[in-house]
């Protein structure tokens, strides 16, 4: 339990966490990039949208980061929390309407090698990440540290689903697989929406 650390330990565990989130936000930093040079080369709306995901996570670890630092945050937590809701509901409306049209007009994305290189490894990134959160978080209890390491988890699930789609579309020509593993980003973006909604309205309420 964190009081039974001794000051020296919680300072070693408050660095490594911070190091795991300055780690995160590195690695989604260089995925955009990636992500929107590839979906943009691919015509692939499955790697447009989980380069708006990592946005949106970047966003996420920053938050984290002001609690990890001991800044007194509690006058962006809310407003960050919205952002964060209309962010995920943004991406999810795009995403349905991008899908709908590229299923609609039968638009074929071509092949992204790059893409699907960068989302195995990004999911094996994520997945090392996420523990070493659960674990720092557990050590500190620290419930925010916790909470964002289950959001690295679901980063990393999303990286294998949209990897799936890129991949069948590029060995076995499911050209609609591409547009569909996009569609799994909808239902996460829209159930993230409505948690960072309602964890905004419960901090305005516990204010």
């Amino acid at each position: 339990m964190s009081r039974q650390l001794s000051a020296s330990a919680r300072e070693r565990l408050l660095r490594h966490g911070l190091w795991l989130e300055y780690t995160t936000l590195g690695w989604n930093v260089i995925g955009v990039v990636v992500l929107a040079i590839t979906a943009i080369a691919a015509g692939s709306v499955a790697l447009a949208g989980f380069g708006i995901d990592s946005l949106i996570e970047i966003l996420a670890s920053t938050v984290v980061v002001w609690q990890l630092r001991g800044t007194d945050s509690s006058s962006r937590i809310r407003p960050a929390l919205r952002i964060i809701a209309v962010a995920f509901g943004l991406l999810s409306l795009y995403l349905t309407v991008q899908s709908g049209v590229t299923l609609i007009t039968a638009d074929h994305p071509h092949r992204s090698i790059t893409g699907a290189i960068w989302l195995g490894v990004t999911a094996m990134v994520m997945f090392t990440l996420a523990r070493g959160k659960a674990d720092t978080g557990r050590r500190l209890q620290n419930p925010v540290l916790q909470t964002e390491a289950w959001i690295t988890v679901i980063d990393g699930a999303l990286a294998v689903a949209v990897l799936i789609g890129v991949l069948l579309n590029a060995t076995i020509g499911w050209w609609w697989a591409d547009p569909a593993s996009a569609l799994v980003l909808v239902l996460y973006g829209s159930r993230e929406a409505h948690h960072a909604w309602h964890e905004a309205a419960n901090d305005h309420e516990s204010a």
